[in-house]
């Protein structure tokens, strides 16, 4: 193994014009930021006492020495660019850069990184939680999230840590931070029931297959929306999982999946392979689930999203997010005697230990159903009512389909978000042949119907001047 160079002695690299460099810290700027000179040779033993002279000339301060001076924010600023940026995908680039430029710089970035204090940085937090929020105060509150505080507090102390390890400080002041409590969200899984109920509804509302390929392989909405017909062998009903789609900046994008367990694939059981296969005569996009607006693009895992509120209404079941389907599947699984295992390997988790962390509860139940088994089938014992619901099938669903009744053309759409919001959508077609859909928000239905048909006279104006401007052009 190689010597490591002691801290402060600079370092020695070989260039690619076969000549040897060496780089070594001789001062800092106004700004505390480094300053380094180099110097040149053709060999390593050279080079290293060119350095060496170098070092004695410009008499250097003690490396291990905190240097005063610089700004929170130019450190931040520096860290993130030079550090981090390189290695991130770009949501999480959008992520560091709302909690670096539009949080913590604002709030402590004129701030000494020397004289930065745990105190400051905790009456940060709790201004964060008070009133951080930026955008649709009157929709969430002027408060950021729990999560949303951890995650700024995540990137500042990563920040410093580095500025510790730099012996720009002495210690990280965020070290001894109390943070908000973590809150688990609830699981939410369907019943036998349930499922039977969104696939009849799901038949009505043209999303069939993609809610039974969901429930029969839990892959996460990203995924689902950014497979491809050639990602399917029909012979052997294999599907492999080789990337996502998710928004940059308000553009549909697909990247690999995040880790490598991401990268997968699943045999598909023959009924859903078969509904596969019909379903595809059907389709001439590459895209499995392409987006309605363009056959040549993956839909929208948003509009995947709302359209499965709509569903899940219209079958009359609990209101649940789509990753909900991901934990059905998984339950469903597990209930039916997969090993934990397996179904890490198929729902793409790194690790067993996750999976089993997350279905605790699962397993706890597939004990009580393997004991009443077992003692029906050895002890020869009389099933108990309460066990019977345990190894009983769930009789076929009598649900029928919610017809529903059809928006007129040109009224645009309404979907509920959430208990509080509803979204009002028009997205009409504009004299360049293109659609531009605009949203409004609020927090009744009554509220949104008035203010999209409002939105839509607006943007009907504003069609019939711009259709004028081009005659005239």
């Amino acid at each position: 193994m190689a010597k490591r160079r002691k801290r402060g002695d600079g370092g020695l690299s070989l260039r690619k014009d076969g000549r040897w460099e060496g780089r070594v810290v001789i001062g800092y700027d106004d700004k505390g930021l480094p300053v380094t000179k180099n110097v040149l040779a053709k060999t390593k033993s050279e080079c290293a006492a060119k350095l060496k002279a170098l070092k004695e000339s410009v008499r250097a301060p003690a490396s291990d020495q905190p240097k005063p001076g610089i700004l929170l924010g130019d450190w931040l600023d520096l860290w993130y660019r030079n550090y981090k940026k390189p290695n991130l995908r770009p949501n999480t680039q959008m992520s560091y850069e709302r909690r670096i430029y539009q949080h913590i710089i604002p709030a402590l970035g004129s701030i000494q990184i020397d004289q930065l204090t745990t105190n400051d940085i905790q009456q940060f937090y709790t201004k964060l939680k008070q009133g951080g929020r930026l955008l649709r105060t009157g929709l969430y509150g002027e408060g950021l999230s729990d999560q949303t505080v951890r995650g700024i507090h995540t990137t500042l102390h990563a920040a410093l840590d580095k500025a510790v390890s730099e012996k720009l400080l002495f210690r990280n002041p965020a070290d001894g931070c109390r943070l908000p409590s973590i809150k688990t969200r609830d699981m939410q899984v369907l019943t036998p029931e349930e499922v039977q109920r969104l696939l009849i509804q799901a038949k009505e509302d043209n999303c069939f297959e993609l809610l039974l390929l969901e429930l029969s392989t839990g892959l996460r909405r990203g995924e689902i929306c950014a497979l491809k017909w050639n990602d399917l062998t029909l012979r052997s009903g294999e599907l492999r999982i080789e990337r996502q789609v998710h928004r940059v900046r308000g553009k549909l994008v697909t990247s690999p999946p995040k880790t490598k367990a991401g990268n997968r694939s699943v045999i598909l059981p023959t009924p859903v392979l078969n509904v596969l296969k019909a379903y595809k005569e059907t389709i001439s996009s590459r895209w499995m689930f392409p987006s309605p607006v363009s056959e040549d693009s993956p839909r929208d895992p948003a509009a995947v999203r709302k359209r499965l509120q709509t569903v899940l209404k219209r079958a009359e079941c609990k209101k649940i997010r789509f990753h909900d389907l991901r934990h059905t599947f998984s339950t469903t699984a597990l209930e039916h005697g997969m090993d934990v295992k397996t179904l890490s390997t198929i729902i793409g988790h790194v690790s067993s230990s996750t999976t089993l962390n997350i279905y605790a509860h699962v397993t706890d139940e597939m004990r009580r159903t393997a004991a009443v088994k077992i003692d029906q089938g050895i002890g020869k014992a009389e099933i108990q009512p309460e066990n019977q619901a345990i190894l009983r099938k769930p009789a076929p669903s009598t649900f029928q389909a919610h017809k529903g009744q059809r928006r007129k053309a040109g009224t645009g759409c309404v979907t509920q978000i959430n208990e509080k919001l509803w979204e009002g959508r028009y997205s009409p077609i504009w004299p360049d042949g293109k659609k531009h859909p605009r949203n409004i928000y609020a927090h009744s239905e009554e509220e949104c119907e008035k203010l999209l048909a409002e939105m839509i006279v607006e943007m009907k104006a504003e069609i019939a001047v711009e259709r004028e401007r081009l005659k005239a052009g």
